[in-house]
């Protein structure tokens, strides 16, 4: 019986990014799982606390791509939406355009989908839908959290938190691991100093 994984993301997010590299490309090919994307916009998290000026704009400059992955995802369907993620965060991340709409478009042109969602998102069409998406990660992980959320088979977590995204054997042990811990009553957090920043390797 497959594990049904929901993964919300923030296209934004780095850390992100690597943790969706990690299911993607290494779970998705090698255990049975069905994915379902979502989005967790951190522009949306954040709002109304007290943030320093540059963290921010971050935010703020982080509220697009949120936006139009959810017009994706509304506009389409599920696989559509993770294929979306992974073009933009391509350009994101390795190709370093973090938050530039052009890569948003572009992104769009790659998989021939409607570049107007931009400017319906833009416009706050969408908006609805992103209280929606963090309502359903916060119901289950509470909002001091952030992304990735994952839930698998209804077990819900933060992370995990990996560079570079772990590969074979590796990969296959985090993701046993982090099922087994979190399916335990009353788990609530492993963590450590983050000695690295965040490697697309």
């Amino acid at each position: 019986m497959a594990d049904t994984i929901e993964f919300w993301f923030d296209p934004s997010c780095p850390w992100c990014w690597m943790t969706s590299r990690w299911i993607a490309e290494e779970i998705v090919p090698n255990r049975e799982v069905d994915v379902t994307w979502r989005v967790l916009s951190l522009t949306k998290l954040n709002e109304g606390r007290d943030l320093d000026e540059r963290y921010a704009q971050m935010m703020e400059d982080a509220r697009l791509g949120a936006q139009v992955a959810v017009g994706v995802g509304q506009t389409y369907d599920n696989e559509t939406l993770g294929r979306f993620y992974t073009e933009v965060g391509t350009r994101f991340h390795p190709g370093e355009r973090l938050n530039e709409r052009s890569a948003i478009v572009e992104a769009l042109e790659a998989l021939d989908l409607d570049v107007s969602l931009v400017e319906r998102a833009e416009a706050g069409e969408f908006d609805e839908g992103i209280v929606t998406d963090l309502k359903g990660a916060t119901d289950l992980v509470g909002d001091d959290v952030g992304v990735p959320t994952i839930s698998i088979n209804g077990n819900a977590f933060f992370g995990p938190v990996v560079t570079p995204a772990p590969r074979g054997d590796d990969a296959l042990r985090l993701y046993d691991g982090a099922l087994l811990v979190a399916s335990v009553p009353g788990f609530y957090e492993l963590k450590r100093s983050r000695e690295k920043g965040p490697s697309f390797e």
